[in-house]
């Protein structure tokens, strides 16, 4: 019985990914020319997969270390690219992203690990599965990639001198 609870727990993780996957890419292509919504859009997204964790039944904090490691994950990495991207075109994107993943994953990893310290040690029972910690990821690295991309834009309204007149 436990090998078809968990055979069926992959499968709604791959159909409820597909799902999100079709947004995340509709947004970002709907999106990609428009800074100021881009990163509001993505938050949106995020709160949709929270939804979708209430819908499964599965407790936000149960999933708290892994929207920590995406925060995380995420929310360093779009630094890492766009810094990149500003000095090296679009290599220097793609190894900014590279180089930033590979940082963030094991920073985020030490950050995740703590946090399941803590719950573990506080006795709180969770019952982790490839459907719960997905959607965990997956609001986690859609919160860092849309404030990111709200910080940058900021950014590069101060930097531009857009405040100034």
């Amino acid at each position: 019985m436990k090998h078809w609870l968990v055979k069926n727990n992959l499968i709604k993780s791959i159909g409820t990914l597909i799902i999100i996957s079709i947004l995340v890419v509709g947004f970002s292509i709907y999106f990609i020319y428009d800074e100021m919504l881009i990163g509001p859009a993505y938050l949106l997204i995020a709160f949709i997969v929270i939804g979708i964790l209430r819908i499964f039944g599965i407790d936000l904090k149960a999933v708290y270390p892994d929207i920590i490691f995406g925060i995380i994950d995420n929310g360093v990495l779009i630094f890492t690219a766009v810094i990149g991207g500003k000095f090296a075109g679009v290599a220097g994107a793609v190894l900014g992203g590279a180089a930033g993943n590979t940082l963030t994953d094991g920073i985020g990893g030490i950050f995740e690990g703590r946090i399941a310290e803590k719950l573990k040690r506080d006795n709180f029972e969770e019952e982790r599965n490839s459907l719960s910690t997905m959607l965990g990821k997956v609001v986690g690295c859609l919160i860092g990639a849309g404030v990111g991309l709200i910080l940058i834009w900021g950014i590069k309204l101060i930097y531009t001198g857009f405040f100034l007149g």
